[in-house]
């Protein structure tokens, strides 16, 4: 008899937690699966948010804002640039080369989405 209360005690603790899979389904109906990976890692998404904050930026103040090497934001900045979400100016000031960046309309497009997603699985989380 207490192992028939005990295995009915362990059932029903079992049915108030989630299911393994709930969580993963709240985020697949929340769109992560569609999820841009290009925008997701660290630094890109650094690069696109700060961009569509601030406008145009020289790579050194970029560099600076989010406390990263040259190599590594050169890096970043060309994926994002071959997807055409970044556009790279080159000009000079006096002998100086300058570099500056700016998010392209397809860009604000894949941020606009992308946080879209994220909203989402957010929302699925604390509802769920």
């Amino acid at each position: 008899m207490a192992a028939d209360r005990s295995t009915a005690r362990k059932a029903q603790e079992e049915d108030s937690r989630p299911a393994l899979g709930s969580v993963a389904g709240l985020a697949r109906e929340a769109g992560a699966l569609e999820l841009d990976r290009l925008i997701h890692e660290r630094v890109r998404l650094g690069i696109v948010s700060t961009l569509a904050v601030n406008g145009r930026l020289p790579f050194t103040h970029l560099r600076e804002l989010l406390g990263t090497t040259d190599g590594n934001l050169s890096a970043h900045a060309r994926k994002l640039e071959d997807a055409g979400y970044v556009v790279c100016h080159k000009s000079f000031e006096g002998r100086t080369p300058r570099t500056d960046f700016e998010l392209t309309p397809r860009g604000r497009r894949a941020l606009g989405a992308y946080l879209d997603h994220m909203e989402a699985i957010i929302q699925a989380t604390r509802d769920g």
